[in-house]
Parts: structure tokens; C-alpha cells; sequence
């Protein structure tokens, strides 16, 4: 949606130096958050979440973010409590929430709640594909109030989660 300001105080003077400033989208703030266990990434199970550190990851989202005019603030907590207050301060600051809530994803209401608490479209996104993987992982608590979820792509489902979810909030 392309939304046209004119300054019609410059009209008050003459019509030929009217100014107009295109703004294609508004700025978003989007909110990624990375669950217990994730701050190994590049050092555990390279076979299953790939040999990118943590860090790497959030470099190259953020390269992406900036390239889509989106500002993006990365948080990692091993502690439930520490994700669910993260959550909660995005109330009001953020447009949209990347979550990649590790083990969490299936067993934390709290967390659940936390999102649906505070409105926030949010994306659920995994490095693995968690229904290759054992029965318990089968089940998220997340994944039916997500506006999408992005499995099984190493690294890049991290990148499909944050296109799809500034695609969604475009739409909006």
C-alpha cells in the first residue's frame, strides 16, 4: 500500500512547491525469540539443526529485516520466564513475533498464553522437521494460534518465517 503525504503548507505560498513522500510500508518491528538449547546451535547435533551458530542466524535475519525496512530485535532465554517477560514487553512495541520456542513448543501453556496475551501475530518456525523426529515432538502448543509455521528447512526456515510473516502484516 503506497500512501501519498502532501505538504500543503508550501501550497500556502505557491502550488509548484508542493512536496510529496512516499512511504511504501510503515516501519515495522518484528520480535525474534529463540528458546532453551538454541544458544548451542553449531555445536550440538550439527546433523539435525545444521553447523550455523546462533548468532550467524540472527546476522543474516537481520541483513534481511533491514532490507525489508523492518527493524528486528533478537532475544535467547533457556528459562521459560525469561521468554514469557520478553513476550509480554513486546505488547504494544512490536508488529509481529518470530518464535522458535524449542523445547518449549511442547510443553509450555505459559508460553502459549503469554502470546495469545498480547495479541502479537506470531510465526512458529523449527530448524528440523519435528514430525521426522520423536512422537512427543509431534505435538505443539503454538502452532494453532500461529499465523504460520515454517519446519524442517535448517537455517532458512528462519528466513521463510520472517518473509511470510511481513507478507502477513503487509497484508493487514
Amino acid at each position: 500500500m503506497v500512501q501519498i503525504f502532501l505538504n500543503f503548507w508550501a501550497d500556502l505560498i505557491s502550488a509548484d512547491t508542493i512536496h510529496l513522500v512516499v512511504k511504501p510500508y510503515w516501519a515495522m518491528h518484528v520480535l525474534l525469540v529463540n528458546g532453551p538449547n538454541l544458544n548451542l546451535l553449531g555445536h550440538r547435533e550439527e546433523n539435525l539443526y545444521g553447523s550455523k551458530d546462533l548468532k550467524s542466524i540472527e546476522n543474516e535475519l537481520e541483513s534481511i529485516a533491514k532490507n525489508e525496512g523492518v527493524t528486528l530485535e533478537c532475544f535467547q532465554s533457556n528459562f521459560e520466564g525469561a521468554l514469557i517477560e520478553k513476550v509480554h514487553q513486546a505488547m504494544g512495541k512490536k508488529d509481529g513475533i518470530l518464535i522458535n520456542a524449542g523445547a518449549y513448543t511442547h510443553t509450555s501453556i505459559a508460553l502459549r498464553d503469554a502470546l495469545l496475551g498480547t495479541s502479537i501475530p506470531f510465526v512458529e518456525l523449527h530448524l528440523s522437521n519435528t514430525f521426522a523426529r520423536e512422537r512427543f515432538r509431534h505435538k505443539s502448543f503454538l502452532a494453532e494460534k500461529a499465523v504460520g509455521v515454517v519446519i524442517g528447512f535448517g537455517s532458512m526456515s528462519y528466513e521463510l518465517a520472517l518473509h511470510g510473516l511481513i507478507a502477513h502484516l503487509r497484508r493487514d
